[in-house]
């Protein structure tokens, strides 16, 4: 018998499991006990159609058993069992997964009825030597005489050898490493641990997991102690146990399971050390019957931003898996919910393609995200600083959301958007609304890179002088938003760079046309001299210090030309921003730009260049040339 070796990778990847990839060891058990129902599932599901299985549901279980003085736990079950060839392809190379496999030829199409495949028999099951020095698998695939023993103490390979078994499963059995300062390995061979460790990890599996317990017992001996009364002796009685639930978490009613329960249970399920902001438990009956599992992550899930990111929910029928991601049951603006979905009401023979019309799925989905969008607003409402640290995390996927689809959810998530008033102030739209003062008639934004630098733009100035406040909004999909929205409370929207403030008198607006009149040569040269830069130049009504700003007409502001600009080539040319250069009548810059008109023509086109770039600068626009800008500014002295 000669010993097979991994593949070289192989051996690394098991190398670095056992070092690095799981911080706590006791997890090894779990992942044998997932392997162990895995292979339940596949068998149950023969026999579905083969009747020579011989089995039936209440027959199936998984069976613990340590034994002390050899140093041994063992794990069987009488699943499918796999013969020389799986072994070989399962156990010879990590990360192979039988049970992958198994869901690629079966899941798709749904004849899959009655399998929730939990582990992928491949790099779970190593996690076995970050506990033991040796591991052996004797296992007999159905519709097979012969059972094989798989044997390796790590990475200096493994051997496959054929053996007798008596029925159709697999054992694996684990020699325990011996204790050191660091871990008491023997721990694992203890009836209170192994216990322990099933129901924190594997309560939910569904099959039996079982086990001997031991159980002292006091009795009479029948004989009398020299005071003449009874002697007793403690007996052990020996007891096969079902020591999990099998009723899955998302089955068990509120006061069997805490919320604090649940937040272990997230935690472990999705590999998320944080707690959930919140646990959404739902309990449905009547047209439609459910019950759920949610959770709103509490802090950015660490793959959500990339192209891995898979959206949705696990969706079962009556405790059987029929999607790991199920999309359709969550609004676009609510991808980042995780939790599962149960539902009697939902055929287990079912296409993804039929899922998606499913009538059942769809009110079901309608109650779903109602129930987070109420979640939400309890959390803004009770918990405002848990609510503007969701919002920093999820808060750009609610407003993408919110436009998907022609913006059809934008009107339901209204009361959930929060912007930025000030460099630490929040408010909703309906919060801003309610806190307008009387003489204030709409609601002011303006769109930029950040709050700091909406804030500082020359626009900005007049409206915060009445003690009004801007909603300031950083994300190009903002904009879209408040198109949409047009309006909160009856008071519209106003953008502070390219409307109307509305906060000039008529005589104010009589003024300005005045002073326009009487600086029409400046502003006829100014515009002259920056030609194409700018269509329109003219005095400004919004102006308080700052002596130049940029402003836009039209439907297309420089925030949807940037946003234009970094989409792929389409071959077509990006839709540019109608420029106004506005400049300040009563600024000292004007006064000399006027000055240089009238008596030095060369100055004066110096002065015009440095006050456009000084207004692209303030509006968040690049410079074609920032060293010809300073030399021009440095000529002026």
């Amino acid at each position: 018998m000669s010993k097979k070796q991994f593949k070289a990778e192989s051996k690394r990847l098991l190398d670095l499991m056992i070092n690095s990839i799981y911080t706590h060891k006791e997890i090894f058990l779990r992942e044998i006990i997932s392997n162990a129902s895995d292979a339940i599932d596949k068998l149950a599901y023969r026999a579905l159609t083969d009747d020579r299985v011989g089995l039936n549901r209440d027959d199936f279980r998984i069976f613990i058993s340590a034994d002390r003085e050899a140093g041994t736990l063992t794990v069987s079950d009488n699943g499918i069992g796999m013969t020389q060839e799986e072994l070989e392809q399962n156990l010879g190379v990590i990360a192979k997964s039988g049970s992958m496999a198994f869901k690629a030829e079966h899941g798709e199409d749904g004849k899959a009825a009655d399998t929730d495949i939990i582990g992928q028999f491949g790099v779970g099951f190593y996690s076995a030597f970050m506990v033991s020095d040796k591991v052996t698998v004797i296992s007999r695939a159905y519709g097979e005489d012969t059972a094989h023993r798989w044997e390796s103490s790590g990475a200096d390979g493994y051997t496959i050898t054929e053996c007798e078994k008596d029925s159709v499963g697999t054992d694996v059995i684990m020699h325990m490493k011996p204790d050191d300062e660091n871990e008491r390995y023997s721990d694992y061979l203890m009836a209170w641990k192994i216990m322990r460790l099933v129901k924190k990890y594997s309560d939910y599996i569904r099959w039996p997991i079982q086990m001997d317990v031991e159980h002292p017992e006091t009795k009479e001996t029948g004989e009398k102690n020299e005071d003449g009364s009874p002697k007793y002796e403690t007996v052990t009685k020996v007891e096969r146990e079902t020591i999990n639930s099998m009723v899955p978490i998302w089955q068990r009613s509120k006061s069997e399971v805490s919320d604090e329960d649940c937040m272990s249970f997230y935690k472990e399920h999705w590999h998320d050390s944080t707690d959930p902001a919140a646990v959404i438990r739902i309990n449905a009956e009547g047209q439609v019957s459910y019950k759920a599992l949610l959770f709103i992550p509490g802090r950015q899930l660490l793959d959500y931003m990339t192209s891995s990111y898979e959206p949705g929910l696990e969706l079962y029928s009556s405790g059987v898996m029929i999607m790991e991601h199920c999309a359709d049951v969550l609004a676009e603006s609510f991808y980042f919910v995780r939790g599962i979905v149960d539902s009697p009401d939902l055929s287990l023979n079912i296409s993804r393609e039929m899922l998606q019309h499913d009538r059942q799925l769809k009110l079901i989905a309608q109650n779903i995200n109602k129930r987070i969008k109420n979640e939400l607003i309890k959390m803004l409402q009770n918990d405002r600083p848990k609510y503007e640290e969701f919002y920093k995390n999820y808060g750009r996927q609610l407003r993408y959301g919110a436009v998907a689809n022609y913006g059809q959810d934008i009107e339901s998530l209204r009361e959930l958007l929060l912007y930025y008033t000030d460099t630490d102030k929040t408010a909703t739209l309906k919060e801003y609304a309610a806190g307008m003062p009387e003489s204030q008639s709409v609601i002011y934004y303006a769109m930029g890179e950040s709050v700091q630098k909406i804030l500082r733009l020359p626009q900005a100035e007049l409206v915060r002088s009445k003690g009004y406040e801007l909603l300031c909004m950083t994300d190009e999909v903002d904009e879209y938003i408040i198109e949409q929205l047009r309006e909160q409370d009856g008071k519209k929207f106003c953008n502070i760079v390219t409307d109307d403030l509305g906060l000039q008198t008529e005589e104010e607006k009589k003024e300005l046309e005045e002073k326009e009149n009487e600086a029409r040569d400046v502003l006829d040269f100014v515009r002259e001299t920056l030609g194409d830069r700018v269509a329109v130049v003219r005095l400004s009504s919004k102006l308080v210090s700052a002596p130049v700003c940029l402003t836009t007409e039209g439907s297309v502001t420089l925030e949807m030309e940037r946003y234009f600009k970094k989409l792929p080539p389409t071959g077509m040319e990006p839709p540019k921003a109608r420029r106004v250069l506005e400049l300040n009548a009563d600024s000292h810059a004007f006064a000399a730009l006027s000055e240089a008109v009238k008596s030095d023509a060369g100055r004066a086109r110096k002065l015009t260049d440095i006050l456009h770039t000084q207004a692209l600068l303030m509006a968040g626009e690049e410079i074609e040339d920032p060293a010809a800008y300073t030399e021009e500014v440095c000529s002026l002295f």
